[in-house]
């Protein structure tokens, strides 16, 4: 039998980052937290940690970690189905469960949010943990059991999960009008978008190379200020630090008081997103995978169908 006290401490530990949050999160001493763990870590013959700040699984503690919240998930889901089994705290999955979600930062910055809070609003047994990724990067997360869900720009499923689209979030390249009057009033091309500072997100996002290479058809080096916040992101664009591309609804109301101007109107740069998530999913992801889709076609950040 798997110790589940034991899986518990371990799970927390990397969920909280430390020994000591996560003996506040789970009622006990730090020393019970540590021993539960280097009891385990013995019965494995491995490291489950690497003890730091903060402190991260390794390879197998990360398997078992993923084991335990699946656990988690499936228990609330039976008491749920049969509240008098009454299966308390120290039991696998405990009264709560975290669920591990990939999702890209514009939107994160946008929709997301709304279908996060309906989602906890609707399970208060659930917390929802986000990691921050690329889209086109966040399925290496859901392929690496990393997370239970992602928001991705990959349409071909991740093996063992389903693919659904959610629409396609819509970027405009924008800048200041007076940036745009400094380095764009002779033509915006090759020569001048390789003197002008563009704006980008971090080393990941090629949004910026796909719309230069649309637009001048080859490839040009741009330099760069690296900007790792959304909110930010447009905040120094209308201060004239750059040209960046921007999610449209999230500047719709720059480019309309005049803060903002496209740099080539009409030349948005579509983005399909998709939700992936496991095919044999508990009941608890299929609410969440609702949540999302719902968010995503209404208010006003709604992706394009």
């Amino acid at each position: 039998m798997l110790d589940y006290a034991a899986l518990n401490a371990l799970a927390a530990v990397v969920r909280e980052g430390s020994f000591e949050r996560a003996a506040r999160a789970l009622h006990v001493t730090p020393s019970a937290v540590s021993q539960r763990i280097r009891q385990l870590e013995e019965r494995t013959g491995g490291a489950l940690l690497v003890r730091g700040q903060p402190c991260v699984a390794t390879e197998a503690g990360l398997q078992l970690c993923r084991h335990v919240e699946r656990v988690g998930m499936l228990e609330h889901e039976l008491r749920e189905a049969l509240p008098a089994l009454g299966m308390g705290g120290d039991e696998a999955g405990g009264e709560r469960v975290t669920v591990r979600v990939a999702v890209n930062a514009d939107s994160l910055a946008t929709w997301f949010v709304a279908a996060a809070a309906a989602f906890a609003t609707q399970e208060q047994a659930a917390l929802l943990d986000l990691t921050v990724d690329d889209q086109d990067h966040t399925a290496e997360r859901l392929r690496s059991g990393a997370v239970f869900a992602a928001v991705t720009a990959l349409a071909q499923p991740v093996a063992g999960c389903n693919s659904e689209a959610l629409g396609t979030m819509h970027y405009v390249a924008a800048a200041s009008p007076a940036f745009v009057r400094e380095h764009f009033s002779k033509g915006l091309g090759a020569r001048t978008l390789a003197d002008a500072p563009s704006l980008v997100f971090d080393r990941k996002d090629r949004l910026q190379t796909r719309w230069v290479r649309r637009i001048c058809h080859r490839n040009v080096e741009t330099p760069r200020h690296w900007i790792p916040s959304p909110n930010a992101f447009v905040e120094a664009a209308c201060a004239g630090m750059g040209w960046g591309m921007h999610p449209a609804s999230m500047v719709a109301g720059a480019i309309k008081d005049g803060r903002l101007v496209e740099l080539v109107p009409g030349s948005t740069l579509p983005v399909p997103l998709y939700w992936q998530q496991a095919r044999a999913a508990p009941r608890l992801l299929e609410r969440l995978g609702a949540a999302v889709r719902a968010a995503a076609s209404s208010g006003p950040h709604a992706l394009v169908v």
